[in-house]
């Protein structure tokens, strides 16, 4: 989705009230604005975001993380609606729920490359 990161508030330790603006892509040549604030943050147990303008009609994402023998599990909770009623329900059957899941994908796989499993 061309994530890019226009603005962090406050630096990059993530703080309840702390406000991060994008611009990303949902169409090819369809750009939009998204702004995020982190409403709760709790170290080293979890942290929320929850969408202040952008996409969503709704987006609720929980970060959470769980030591483990030789490392860290990171699990997401995520609650989101498309708006549009009808036409949001087909976007999200034919490409937007598709785009979500190559979020995450895209996400465990660079976390794969920074922290490799020591596990053979």
């Amino acid at each position: 989705m061309g994530f890019k990161i226009l603005y962090q508030s406050g630096g990059d330790k993530a703080y309840a009230g702390q406000i991060i603006r994008y611009k990303l892509s949902v169409l090819p040549g369809i750009k939009v604005h998204w702004m995020t604030e982190i409403t709760q943050v709790k170290e080293p147990q979890y942290f929320i975001d929850e969408q202040r303008f952008g996409p969503y009609a709704l987006w609720h994402h929980q970060h959470h993380f769980r030591e483990v023998e030789n490392g860290v599990e990171m699990t997401d909770e995520v609650s989101y609606a498309i708006p549009l009623g009808v036409l949001g329900r087909l976007a999200h059957a034919l490409f937007v729920g598709r785009e979500v899941n190559r979020i995450f994908d895209f996400r465990t796989e660079k976390l794969k490359q920074i922290f490799p499993s020591s596990k053979s």
